[in-house]
């Protein structure tokens, strides 16, 4: 796919309404990609209704949405070694319930779950307010919706 930003938030709320936990998202792409404008446009669709702030320096944020839904962001972009997930209860992740968003995931190395989906966004070229959207199915994750999208512009 190919969107605009704004295309991109209108789409990354849908997935957010209409995705069944538990669910693994990784979120891949270079700085400015748009990976938190994504994220926070899925969790507004689950449901979350105050700000989220990148969790860069945290690591991970947990965020009540819709009934019995929570929804998990992680950036992993400061993570040194795959290691280092234990610490942040990465075992735990993916419980009933969650929304697990995952920004940088490729840091996770053989440690990302076996079902998941993955989205990789590219960056606008100079000049121009379109970024590529790739959805990859990753084993066996439950169905979304919001994927595919059909998107009514991209100019």
């Amino acid at each position: 796919m190919i969107l605009k930003e704004a295309d991109l938030v209108r789409w990354g709320e849908e997935v957010g309404r209409s995705v069944k936990p538990p669910v693994f998202i990784g979120l891949r792409g270079e700085l400015g990609a748009g990976k938190s404008v994504l994220a926070r446009a899925i969790a507004s669709g689950a449901g979350v209704e105050r700000p989220m702030p990148s969790p860069t320096f945290n690591l991970l944020f947990r965020y009540p949405a819709r009934e019995e839904v929570q929804v998990v962001h992680l950036d992993l972009y400061r993570l040194r070694d795959p290691e280092e997930l234990w610490e942040l209860g990465w075992e735990e992740l993916g419980s009933d319930g969650e929304i697990v968003l995952v920004e940088w995931p490729e840091r996770a190395g053989p440690h990302l779950p076996e079902h998941r989906w993955d989205i990789r966004l590219t960056p606008p070229e100079p000049g121009s307010k379109l970024r590529i959207v790739e959805v990859v199915r990753e084993g066996s994750p439950p169905h979304l919706t919001g994927f595919p999208v059909t998107i009514e512009s991209v100019t």
